[in-house]
């Protein structure tokens, strides 16, 4: 009896406990839609490998809380986009526009594949040439079969 009072009171906290994580919720379904679009396209400042839609942190909370404002306040997608990019720079955004400032942003990754290859290729060549397959002389030949021979009296074989 006790475990079964055990188990509904912790049943019934844990349900209290997860509802304090729901999102709050525009009153208007338009205004949700266009928060979700916006802040789909726009990258949390703190995962930084999440979306602002998807993001959990407290941040991200207050980044949609600023959207939503803005949404309501009559902003359009482009002026509160130039709005996020003013405040936090060019790298809030998933897909940064092509220009001056976002050239490593698009092609830094590809680069730095390139000249990663270009070395392993140059290293791997120059390891290639500095191993010589040449036959042993006469002398090296001889020395060997004396290892192996003072090798194998040592063992006890014949």
């Amino acid at each position: 009896m006790r475990m079964v009072l055990l188990l509904v009171l912790l049943g019934g906290s844990g349900s209290t406990l997860h509802a304090g994580e729901a999102q709050p919720l525009a009153e208007n379904p338009a205004t949700e839609k266009r928060l979700l679009a916006i802040s789909a396209e726009l990258r949390c400042l703190v995962c930084q490998n999440e979306s602002l839609a998807g993001s959990h942190a407290e941040l991200a909370n207050d980044l949609r809380r600023e959207i939503r404002t803005l949404i309501e306040d009559g902003r359009s997608d482009d002026e509160i986009m130039e709005f996020m990019v003013s405040r936090y720079g060019d790298f809030v955004r998933y897909r940064p526009p092509l220009k001056g400032t976002t050239l490593v942003l698009w092609f830094g990754p590809g680069l730095l594949f390139i000249l990663g290859l270009a070395g392993l290729l140059r290293y791997l060549r120059r390891r290639d040439k500095a191993i010589t397959d040449a036959p042993l002389s006469a002398e090296e030949h001889r020395r060997a079969e004396a290892l192996l021979h003072d090798n194998d009296s040592r063992q006890g074989r014949s």
